[in-house]
């Protein structure tokens, strides 16, 4: 999901009901969102100015679902993490390229795909890690390193990749970054460190939040490329399908080649699949144009339903094994 919002796992090997719902749902509501911003553009296209601000209610609601715990684990298993988080922002850049090369894409949506590839993880890839049998303390920490490091990397690759298709301001992008991702994320983790009963009775509503922030987000990107999306639409499709599957597989295989665990593979695979396309989404729409945002909108939609059918395949997998 767009950095899909606050749904990890809160440092405990089970997710609540509310976030997996939620992301769950998420795939249903976000695409309500695209379809007011096709039909109904001149309802939202007013609304440009909220991107940023709903991103940063999106990361602050993932910090209050962070603990410190959350971060020990760097220290206690270095090498599951460092692999996962490499794997993140070195495969899927990568395949971005890979898929502008093979479908050939216009500048403005190679520019999108390759910025979706550059995004750090998405955080509703914590609950699909639970749904699919992973190391649910492993994905919220990969998850939670990957989007600290998005104010240097993201920026960085972006310029360096897509610079070659539009013109990309790398500074005003990493600034943005740590205005809407960093200090989010970190006054969220403050926030819980200092009143945690209060955080915990509001953890079941901060999924929803998320969604419903998610939602109006694509809800205006897609307003401003209203006109174009009959033409381009397919095409998108099938470049953000290509990009998510290729991601998941390759990340698997990297874990598979070093000899981790099944559920470190798995969790490693949706890592490296699912992308905070919330935030692609939204420095799309701010530093590009708004067509280059499509890709990251029908990001959000697919990498949750994508996530779904491999949790569902992970558990056959299972119970195959299981079998006398």
């Amino acid at each position: 999901m767009v950095n899909t919002g606050p749904t990890t796992a809160t440092g405990t090997a089970a997710p609540d009901r509310s976030a997996y719902t939620a992301v769950l749902l998420f795939p249903v509501l976000v695409l309500a969102g695209g379809l007011v911003g096709f039909l109904a553009p001149g309802a939202v296209s007013g609304l440009s100015g909220w991107i940023n601000p709903l991103l940063g209610v999106v990361m602050f609601g993932m910090g209050l679902t962070l603990r410190l715990v959350d971060f020990a684990l760097v220290a206690k298993r270095p090498l599951p993490v460092l692999l996962g988080v490499a794997a993140q922002y070195v495969i899927m850049p990568l395949v971005a390229l890979l898929v502008v090369f093979l479908l050939r894409l216009p500048p403005e949506l190679a520019a999108g795909v390759i910025l979706v590839g550059c995004a750090p993880g998405g955080t509703a890839s914590n609950v699909v890690a639970y749904l699919a049998r992973g190391d649910v303390a492993l994905s919220v920490t990969m998850t939670s390193i990957s989007t600290l490091l998005a104010p240097l990397l993201t920026p960085l690759l972006t310029l360096w990749l897509a610079g070659q298709y539009l013109p990309v301001d790398g500074g005003a992008m990493a600034w943005s970054i740590t205005k809407i991702v960093l200090l989010p994320v970190v006054a969220g983790l403050a926030v819980r460190l200092l009143v945690p009963r209060l955080v915990e009775r509001a953890l079941p509503v901060l999924p929803w939040v998320s969604v419903a922030a998610i939602a109006l987000i694509v809800a205006i990107v897609v307003s401003g490329s209203a006109d174009r999306i009959v033409e381009a639409g397919l095409l998108v499709l099938a470049a953000v399908v290509l990009h998510n599957v290729l991601g998941l597989a390759l990340g698997h295989l990297v874990g598979a080649v070093t000899r981790q665990p099944i559920a470190v593979r798995r969790t490693t695979a949706v890592e490296v699949g699912m992308q905070n396309s919330g935030l692609a989404a939204g420095l799309a729409a701010q530093y590009m144009n708004p067509l280059a945002a499509l890709p990251a909108a029908v990001f959000s939609v697919w990498h949750n339903l994508s996530g779904a059918l491999f949790a569902v395949l992970c558990r056959r997998a299972d119970a195959r094994r299981a079998r006398p």
